[in-house]
């Protein structure tokens, strides 16, 4: 027989591999062939690979110098193809697994008791058939019977305790109710993740946690029980404590009502797979409670609660009692959602009018309270009711004064303080300019100029379009003046008949203009031009035009016109009205033109 090592591997090639030259007994070569073949099937059994691919694995095997690296480096592929074609190999390893875990429980039955721990919970429940049903009772499936004899005893009930009808409801249906979850560090004692129920006080959860852990601690070291054993329940009236413990950590919840103990399952799978995704966290836990976060998915569905389904009675007297409160219902709800438009649409009108600002809305028993800001020039709020068809006793608003600088109220203020007139139209454009536009007369918008810096919202004034009326009269003056003419006799200083006229209507022109002129501050000068015809000689026909226009200056000065700002010259016949004019119309050569001068003293 073949030398073996302890480990089933052979130390020397086996004699049946050695073909006999020196005349053996042929039936014993035969056996050994026998034996030689049985002994390669099983090889390739146990490696999964073809004889011929066995060469080379067998020349190493038939090496005495061979060492279980080599091996180790062969045996992990050889397992794994062989698993991949059949399960002949896991059947021929698994009464040595059997045997090595039913040693493992043996010598420490710990260890492979926290080893599956996450896992033997989820797979023990899914061998189970029956599941649960649950039904959660809200606050509206509650008002579905609310026309209920026992409805009226509850609203009593909240009036005199001064708790909601819902919270009463809520009471009354509650079977039970997971207010509060745990979860305990179990050598230290220290809190986790806590996580708690809607609409529900809690006290420090800390302080909570290290009197769980002190009561634990004090049972345990009263009482003669297994130091792994743990406190599972605690009852405090109708609050129940109900403690799930694991390897390192325990959770612990706080329960209203009487849980059925399905929910044991609910706890038990939530501690396991708190240990399965966390449990090295919980091993090396030195304080740090952030890593724990990621429990709460687990911790989240033990907050459960379930409430009494309201038995379903008939009730054939309230049929008329329901039907006569349908109608009522619909009705009230009928005026009620056209109230409710109303007010939206009086709302959105409040909103959209300029110069009104909505702060708050609030309603109280049955009544509108509005508070706000208001511009004084804005629409009236009543108005808006009005025309809204509310009521307005139904509607208490308070409204803040302010002033709203949109363009439309500048203006308003604007007009209001300068009181322009009708010939002149104001607008706000970009940044507060404030332009004028149309005709005015001069002490307007001198005023104006002087105080518009006192309307909110204006940063500058531009009259640049703006007409001055007085301006426009001095040049009618000026144009009327020029278009006058005296004429007078031929080869004399004497007006023709009825030239007289004209010139006292003159007097009236030029007085006017040097008034206008005054209060324009501007300097009116006039320049009178005597002119002849072209009869007799050039130089006294200069002298007799100057005549003519001193002549005529003289007749202002004697209606009392200032004439310092008068000049005259005679410019004899070199300026004719008409050239080549002849027989009776060389009279209008005999003449005394005017010019008017303006000036601005302002500039």
């Amino acid at each position: 027989m073949s030398d073996y090592s302890k480990n089933g591997i052979p130390t020397k090639s086996p004699e049946v591999f050695t073909i006999s030259l020196e005349g053996e007994d042929i039936s014993k070569n035969n056996d050994r062939t026998n034996v030689a073949d049985e002994f390669s099937e099983l090889r390739t059994l146990l490696l999964g690979v073809e004889p011929t691919q066995l060469n080379k694995l067998y020349e190493r095997l038939d090496n005495p110098q061979i060492i279980p690296e080599d091996i180790s480096k062969l045996l992990p592929e050889a397992i794994i193809l062989r698993s991949m074609q059949d399960k002949k190999l896991g059947e021929a390893i698994m009464p040595t697994v059997e045997q090595a875990i039913d040693s493992s429980v043996k010598q420490d039955l710990k260890i492979l008791s926290e080893a599956i721990f996450p896992i033997i919970g989820p797979a023990t429940r899914k061998a189970i058939s029956t599941t649960l049903q649950e039904m959660l009772q809200t606050l509206n499936q509650t008002l579905e019977h609310s026309v209920s004899p026992q409805s009226f005893k509850w609203r009593l009930e909240a009036r005199q305790t001064g708790k909601s009808f819902a919270e009463v409801v809520m009471l009354r249906t509650l079977v039970y109710r997971v207010e509060q979850v745990f979860l305990i560090h179990k050598k230290t004692g220290l809190l986790l993740q806590h996580f708690l129920a809607p609409l529900v006080t809690a006290q420090d959860p800390d302080l909570v946690s290290a009197m769980l852990t002190a009561i634990q601690d004090f049972v345990k070291d009263s009482f003669n029980v297994e130091r792994n054993d743990g406190l599972q329940s605690l009852q405090f009236g109708e609050l129940t404590i109900w403690v799930e413990e694991g390897p390192a950590a325990v959770l612990a919840g706080i329960i209203r009502g009487n849980a059925p103990q399905e929910l044991r399952l609910v706890f038990q799978e939530a501690i396991e797979k708190i240990h399965l995704k966390l449990g090295r966290e919980i091993d090396d836990f030195q304080g740090e409670t952030d890593p724990f976060a990621a429990s709460q998915p687990y911790l989240k569905p033990c907050l459960e609660a379930r409430y009494k389904t309201p038995p379903k009675k008939r009730y054939p007297y309230n049929w008329g009692l329901v039907g006569t409160a349908a109608i009522a219902l619909g009705v009230w709800g009928f005026f009620t959602v056209r109230e409710q438009f109303r007010w939206s649409a009086y709302l959105d009108k409040l909103n959209q009018e300029p110069g009104i600002i909505v702060i708050k809305v609030e309603r109280k028993n049955g009544k509108y309270f509005l508070t706000g800001m208001r511009d004084p020039l804005a629409q009236d709020p009543l108005r808006l009711i009005e025309q809204a068809t509310l009521n307005p006793k139904n509607i208490n608003s308070k409204w803040q004064s302010y002033l709203s600088l949109e363009p439309e109220f500048i203006v308003k203020r604007a007009e209001e303080l300068l009181q322009p007139p009708k010939t002149v139209s104001l607008q706000v454009e970009e940044k507060g300019i404030l332009k004028a536009t149309g005709t005015a007369p001069a002490q307007w918008i001198a005023r104006v100029r002087t105080i518009w810096h006192y309307i909110p919202g204006i940063t500058q004034f531009e009259d640049k379009n703006l007409i001055n009326l007085d301006i426009n009269q001095l040049q009618l003056y000026k144009k009327q003046i020029e278009e006058v003419m005296l004429f007078f006799s031929e080869g004399t200083t004497n007006l023709l008949p009825n030239e007289e006229k004209k010139l006292q209507s003159l007097v009236q022109k030029i007085q006017e203009i040097q008034d206008t002129g005054k209060s324009l501050d501007r300097d009116v000068q006039i320049q009178i031009v005597g002119h002849t015809n072209t009869t007799g000689k050039e130089t006294r026909n200069i002298i007799l035009s100057q005549a003519r226009a001193e002549k005529t200056l003289s007749f202002f000065k004697s209606q009392g016109i200032n004439i310092n700002n008068f000049k005259y010259e005679g410019a004899g016949s070199t300026q004719p009205l008409n050239q080549g004019v002849t027989g009776e119309n060389k009279q209008y050569n005999r003449r005394v033109s005017f010019k008017v001068f303006l000036s601005d003293n302002s500039q």
